[in-house]
């Protein structure tokens, strides 16, 4: 699956779980992925 945007599947993915009231998600991960969740 080729993702063209990386940081909005991120975001999508943690509102998505987020209102599914799920505990943890699970997203590819990436040096900026972390730096943005250390935010």
């Amino acid at each position: 699956m080729v993702m063209t945007d990386p940081i909005a599947d991120y975001l999508t993915r943690i509102r998505n779980a987020n209102m599914a009231k799920h505990e943890s998600v699970v997203i590819p991960a990436s040096s900026m992925k972390k730096s943005l969740s250390e935010i």
